[in-house]
């Protein structure tokens, strides 16, 4: 082989050898006879090899030039606008942009493209297709962007990149955007504001929506951010134009300014936690748990290291496997729960406790949820193993925790026969709450007690709750 051909073998390209040649003699002739034909190969492939990268996810707005192949997933709408230093008469003083979406199997990025390339794309590029782009990276105002230069559509290249029109929860995965999904809202979160590095004010909020395949945190930026809070748990929406990213190892659908949420009450939608139960936990765990709030304490407030002012409250939260101290940070420590209601605590940290051997912290990547009675069954029956999640509660009461099967004979709904509970005060206000241990029970009385305070209860049962005739402290 030649010099040429010995160059060309270690080049990694979609360049072809014809390409390559003429590339090489037209260096030759450009320096003037000041490099041969091995010099001037050299000094191509070069230029060939720099900007090429592995996959999107490699490119940094740092980089002079990219090129990389890549799936287009979405095309935009042709925008106009006038250009700063053309003439009002110059024919050519209005300019036109597309922005085009194409991702790989590492991530997506946006591709702007301008003019004619932008009439082209409108015309004939559709999501699917492949292209090899040429352009420089920055920083644009939703993230990384590329201004395209040189694109071209290669019909022979094949990229394993997911395109459909509307997702599940489970179907979301890093490249993916144009995003269409139906979910439930599970928890939302106030709008904050930040400053850019251009000294502009952004706004941003986010929800939590989850579908029968599973859940996805959903951030809103800026004009998006107000829908948090028009929502509440347990309203559907629909997610239009959102696209995927990560954050600290988990994925997030994003809504920018071309994206929507919009309530879609008629959806039938719902989301069943797959839960774990209390007494599997173990240290350093992320996971969903559930079961029936026995204790709540008071509100604490704390100052962080940056002078700003935090907030958590411990609760107890019951299956019928064991119990688990949890904290409730920020603005989770203001949820409207109290002893006997059923909550789900999704993606909590398992952590070494103060005082008992593990608690579970529901930081800022964590939900709480309030649960149905038909929530409640489905995730008892979805869980691995015998009477995991909320099993041993069922559904005998909308308001307190089922009463165990020692108990299950003698206490009915509605009983006339004097019933006797002793417990530990863990609710001294109204209702009363006691717990023996094994099970609480709500207790309607003007009895003064305190918390941590072993009485016995003696009364008659209904719908669950024992009316005290008597209260007397063991």
């Amino acid at each position: 082989m030649g010099a040429i051909e010995d160059v060309y073998a270690d080049l990694d390209t979609d360049v072809s050898i014809e390409e390559f040649r003429e590339a090489v003699e037209s260096k030759v002739e450009q320096m003037g006879g000041l490099a041969d034909e091995e010099t001037a190969a050299m000094l191509i492939a070069h230029e060939i090899d720099d900007g090429e990268v592995n996959g999107v996810a490699d490119i940094d707005s740092e980089m002079d030039e990219v090129k990389f192949i890549a799936k287009v997933t979405r095309v935009g709408d042709v925008r106009t606008f006038d250009r700063e230093d053309a003439d009002d008469d110059d024919a050519a003083a209005e300019g036109r942009v597309v922005n085009v979406t194409v991702a790989d199997e590492t991530d997506d990025v946006r591709v702007s493209l301008w003019d004619e390339q932008a009439t082209a794309a409108a015309d004939d590029l559709a999501p699917g297709d492949v292209l090899r782009i040429k352009g420089r990276p920055t920083d644009g105002y939703n993230g990384l962007e590329v201004s395209a230069d040189e694109v071209e559509l290669d019909a022979d290249e094949q990229i394993d990149v997911q395109i459909q029109d509307e997702y599940d929860a489970a179907d979301l995965s890093l490249g993916v955007s144009d995003v269409t999904l139906v979910g439930e809202v599970l928890d939302t979160e106030a709008v904050r504001t930040f400053d850019r590095d251009d000294g502009s004010e952004g706004r941003v909020s986010n929800l939590v929506v989850g579908d029968e395949t599973g859940r996805v945190r959903v951030t809103l930026w800026d004009d998006q951010a107000d829908t948090a809070t028009d929502l509440d748990a347990g309203a559907v929406v629909e997610i239009v134009d959102g696209y995927v990213r990560e954050r600290e190892g988990s994925l997030e659908l994003h809504v920018g300014d071309t994206g929507a949420v919009t309530p879609v009450p008629d959806a039938d939608v719902s989301f069943v936690p797959d839960t774990t139960s209390i007494d599997s936990l173990e240290q350093d765990d992320t996971a969903d748990i559930a079961g029936v709030v026995r204790s709540v304490d008071p509100t604490r407030t704390f100052d962080r290291d940056d002078g700003s002012e935090g907030q958590v409250r411990n609760v107890r939260l019951q299956d019928d496997t064991g119990d688990i101290r949890v904290a409730l940070w920020g603005e989770k420590a203001d949820l409207d729960i109290g002893p006997g209601d059923e909550v789900a605590a999704l993606d909590v940290e398992i952590q070494d406790g103060w005082q008992d051997d593990i608690e579970a912290s529901a930081g800022w990547q964590a939900s709480v949820i309030p649960l149905s009675d038909s929530t409640q069954d489905d995730a008892a029956a979805g869980s691995d193993g015998p009477d995991r999640g909320l099993a041993a509660f069922g559904a005998d009461s909308d308001d307190e925790p089922a009463a165990t099967d020692d108990a299950a004979d003698t206490q009915t709904p509605h009983s006339d026969t004097p019933v006797e509970f002793t417990g530990v005060v863990v609710q001294a206000q109204d209702p009363l709450i006691l717990d023996d241990g094994e099970e609480t029970m709500s207790v309607t009385t003007d009895a003064d007690v305190t918390l941590g305070q072993e009485v016995t209860v003696r009364g008659s049962l209904d719908d669950g709750r024992l009316h005290a005739d008597d209260v007397t402290e063991s």
